[in-house]
């Protein structure tokens, strides 16, 4: 029912700076919440960053004061501003959508393919 599209990855200097975008289209009531997920190499998938729909956000300790979790509400995107990027944070970075198609609808959880960033000089 919920497709998200992912962009934005890539390779980057130690120190440079990325922003991911992930657009949410499908049977979309309502989108409780959005954020992104990684995983690097031999690790497993963890919490970046989330933004609920009264526009709280939470990150990671690791990226607290380097990454930034923004949307647009009217495109259904949620975007993540990377600065000042560490080799540790190497990952397939996933973006997660929660999802109501209706007003009575089950909440469900929607997942991109992922982006590949990488840090190395």
């Amino acid at each position: 029912q919920v497709q998200l599209v992912e962009s934005g990855g890539g390779l980057v200097q130690p120190g440079g700076s990325l922003r991911l975008s992930c657009a949410a289209s499908g049977r979309i009531f309502s989108i409780n919440a959005m954020g992104w997920y990684r995983q690097g190499p031999g690790k497993e998938r963890e919490l970046v960053a989330v933004i609920i729909s009264d526009g709280r956000t939470n990150y990671a300790d690791s990226v607290k004061g380097r990454f930034t979790i923004s949307r647009d509400n009217a495109k259904n995107t949620v975007y993540l501003q990377m600065n000042s990027l560490k080799p540790e944070d190497t990952a397939v970075y996933y973006c997660n959508a929660v999802v109501k198609a209706t007003m009575s609808s089950w909440v469900n959880d929607y997942w991109g393919q992922g982006t590949q960033v990488t840090v190395s000089s």
